[in-house]
C-alpha cells in the first residue's frame, strides 16, 4: 500500500519532466503571444528596400492572428509615418484581424511611432513605449521643389502638354501657382480631419490634451506621450508579457516568408516598375531621390 502511494506521489513529478521534454512550441502550459515587427517608412519604395505595404506583410499578419493557442498578438512599431493611405489599411486589417479572432492587440514602440507610424499603433488595445521614444505627429506633410529657375539658367525648355485643367498642379518645373497650392492645403484638411477621427476613435477617452495640443503635428517623448493620452504605460514587450502572462510566455516572432519559395508563400516581390530600375541607369535619379526622401523623414525625428 506505501509503495502504491510513493508511486501516486511521484507521478506529477514524472509528468513535468515528461512535458520538458516537449518542444516548447507544443505545450500548452504557457501562454503564446506571437510578435510582429513593423518597422520602417510605410509605402516608400525601393528596389532593394520596399517600405511596409499591406500587401506586403497582410499574410504576415494573418498568420500570427491565427497562432495556436494566442493569447495575444503583439506588435513591435518602428516607423516615422509615410502614406495615409496605407497606414490606414494596415490599421484596418489589424483591428479587422483582432475582431475575428477574438485577440486583444499590444502595442510596442521603439524608436518611433510618428504620423503613419502612430496610425498603426492604434490599432493596438494599449500602447507601451520607452521614455526615449517618439510619439505623434498627428499631422499631413507635403513637400515639392522649384526648378523652373534653373532650367532658364542653364537654357532648357520646358514643354508640357495636358488635357485638364489642373492635371499640371504643382509641377515643380513651373511657377508655383496660389490656386493650387490652396488645393493643396484643402486636400491636406481632409486627410487630417480622417487621420484625427481614427485617433479619436481608437483612443477615446484616453485622449487627455486639447486638440490644438494633439494634432497640431507635434510630437513628444515616451513619459509625455503617455500623459496625453497617446500611450498607455512606459513598458518593454519582455517585460510586460511576463508581468502579464507569466515567466513561461512564448513570443514567436512571426515574419514573412524568405528563400526560394518566398514568391509562393506570398512574399512581396518588386513589380514591373521597381525592376525598371536595373534596366540600366534609368531608374538612379528616381531611387536616389526616394532614398533621400527616406532619409529625411527619419532625420525629422533625429534618427
Amino acid at each position: 500500500m506505501s509503495e502504491q502511494l510513493s508511486d501516486r506521489a511521484g507521478l506529477p513529478n514524472l509528468i513535468d519532466r515528461v512535458k520538458q521534454l516537449i518542444p516548447a512550441k507544443f505545450r500548452r502550459d504557457a501562454a503564446v503571444v506571437p510578435v510582429v515587427r513593423l518597422s520602417g517608412v510605410i509605402g516608400a519604395v525601393t528596389p532593394l528596400r520596399p517600405g511596409l505595404t499591406l500587401a506586403g506583410i497582410a499574410k504576415t499578419l494573418e498568420r500570427a492572428f491565427a497562432t495556436k493557442h494566442a493569447k495575444a498578438v503583439a506588435l513591435v512599431i518602428n516607423s516615422p509615418g509615410g502614406s495615409p493611405v496605407q497606414s490606414r489599411q494596415i490599421y484596418l486589417r489589424i483591428r479587422q484581424l483582432a475582431a475575428e479572432k477574438k485577440l486583444p492587440v499590444l502595442v510596442f514602440v521603439e524608436d518611433v511611432a510618428a504620423s503613419g507610424g502612430y496610425m498603426i499603433a492604434c490599432a493596438g488595445d494599449e500602447i507601451f513605449c520607452d521614455p526615449s521614444s517618439i510619439l505623434g505627429s498627428i499631422g499631413v506633410v507635403g513637400g515639392s521643389f522649384g526648378f523652373q529657375d534653373l532650367l532658364k539658367r542653364i537654357g532648357v525648355e520646358r514643354r508640357l502638354y495636358t488635357a485638364g485643367e489642373h492635371k499640371a498642379m504643382l509641377d515643380p518645373f513651373l511657377p508655383e501657382d496660389p490656386d493650387d497650392v490652396a488645393r493643396l492645403k484643402a486636400l491636406q484638411r481632409e486627410i487630417h480631419a480622417i487621420f484625427i477621427a481614427l485617433v479619436k476613435g481608437s483612443r477615446g477617452a484616453r485622449l487627455k490634451g486639447t486638440e490644438d495640443v494633439l494634432f497640431t503635428g507635434e510630437y513628444w517623448a515616451g513619459e509625455k506621450s503617455v500623459s496625453l493620452g497617446l500611450a498607455d504605460k512606459i513598458g518593454d514587450i519582455r517585460s510586460t508579457l511576463r508581468e502579464r502572462y507569466g515567466e513561461k510566455v512564448l513570443t514567436p516572432v512571426i515574419a514573412p516568408a524568405s528563400g526560394m519559395l518566398s514568391g509562393l508563400l506570398g512574399r512581396r516581390s518588386p513589380g514591373a516598375g521597381s525592376l525598371a530600375a536595373f534596366d540600366g541607369i534609368g531608374g538612379l535619379p528616381d531611387d536616389l531621390i526616394s532614398a533621400l526622401e527616406t532619409r529625411a523623414i527619419w532625420a525629422k525625428f533625429g534618427f
